[in-house]
């Protein structure tokens, strides 16, 4: 009788001194509502920074819808976090002229986004969503990924929010003949 106790009793020691380290994680904490833009240029796929905006309401899902003013001389182009009805990207948009990013202000520039050290390379595990596809023009979505990720960053997100949609957006602030130069990819992932 000795012996069975004593088994149950180092038993019992075992997983009482297991560290917090070791604790199963508790997936009801409330991580803060985030939302990460990035601009990649349209020629050229190379990343040129972006914003993380932290946002008092909390969501699930990750809904975009667009409010669009159709560029006569000058046009503007929106784009609303629907769940939580805040606008996260707005641009104007110029025929034959230049059109500038609005919101978000303040973004910081590619250096200033860490990169993983390693050469692997991950996807999102759902389709990219196009917002407002351009059919007339070259819209490989892999290329564009390419440029953001490695960045630490997109890594987190993806591990967050692991069936989360990736949206793109190609905003044109220059139409009529617009300069593919001036262009850029909108990407915008939810935590």
């Amino acid at each position: 009788m000795k012996k069975p106790l004593f088994v149950l009793l180092v038993f019992i020691s075992l997983f009482s001194s297991c560290s917090e380290e070791n604790a199963p994680v508790d997936d009801t904490t409330d991580e803060p509502n985030k939302v990460l833009l990035l601009k990649v240029d349209y020629l050229t796929n190379i990343f040129q920074g972006g914003k993380e905006t932290t946002y008092s309401e909390n969501s699930n899902s990750f809904t975009i819808s667009h409010q669009i003013v159709a560029p006569v001389d000058f046009g503007n182009i929106k784009l609303k976090y629907d769940e939580i009805n805040q606008i996260i990207f707005d641009g104007n948009i110029v025929w034959m002229g230049l059109g500038q990013i609005l919101y978000p202000q303040n973004m910081l520039v590619a250096n200033q986004f860490d990169a993983v050290l390693t050469a692997d390379v991950v996807f999102p595990t759902t389709n990219f969503n196009p917002i407002l596809p351009e059919p007339n023009l070259s819209n490989n979505y892999n290329q564009v990924w390419m440029a953001v990720q490695n960045l630490v960053k997109v890594r987190q997100y993806l591990i967050s929010n692991p069936t989360g949609v990736v949206h793109l957006y190609l905003y044109t602030p220059s139409v009529g003949v617009g300069d593919p130069a001036d262009w850029k990819w909108i990407i915008l992932m939810k935590n």
